[in-house]
């Protein structure tokens, strides 16, 4: 078994109940239990500016999927909530979610990058990730969550409510 941590955002429809369905969805993979969830987070849009504020959490999965297959998971359930991925990169979305880590595997291939690429610059992965892990360390580097928040731009970001 290993432990995956997933971000969760979505902007469009309803992005609460579209957060809430998508940790019950990951809840009910098989061979995988729901070890915690963060707040939600209100948060501005990153990358295109100019659409709805985000919402964001994240969750600490114990599975005992491979992360390629726990990728596969995670985009099935992105289109069961009516994601549909374009060219466009960082516009509005249902539903997003993200592998982030798994375990301390370090992986670059076509489909999927550990730890996540831009986990280090994305202060609504740090604020939801450093309140369930701050001390968790990040693969290929000295940082840890808690670090990696510390030269985050976290303006313009909220703690809501707990996700569960």
């Amino acid at each position: 078994m290993s432990l995956a941590w997933v971000a969760l955002g979505a902007n469009q429809g309803d992005p609460e109940a579209q957060l809430r369905s998508a940790a019950a969805a990951l809840a009910a993979l098989p061979t995988t239990t729901l070890q915690a969830a963060s707040h939600i987070w209100r948060t501005p849009p990153w990358g295109i500016a100019e659409q709805p504020d985000f919402l964001n959490a994240v969750v600490r999965l114990h599975t005992a999927l491979e992360p390629l297959a726990l990728l596969d998971a995670l985009l099935r359930i992105e289109h069961a909530h009516g994601r549909v991925r374009s060219a466009q990169r960082w516009g509005p979305r249902t539903l997003d979610l993200d592998l982030l880590l798994y375990d301390a595997v370090q992986m670059d291939s076509a489909r999927l990058r550990l730890p996540h690429p831009q986990l280090a610059a994305r202060a609504f992965v740090l604020l939801p990730l450093a309140e369930l892990d701050a001390d968790l360390p990040i693969p290929g580097s000295d940082a840890t969550a808690a670090t990696l928040l510390a030269a985050a731009d976290t303006r313009g970001c909220r703690r809501l409510h707990a996700l569960l």
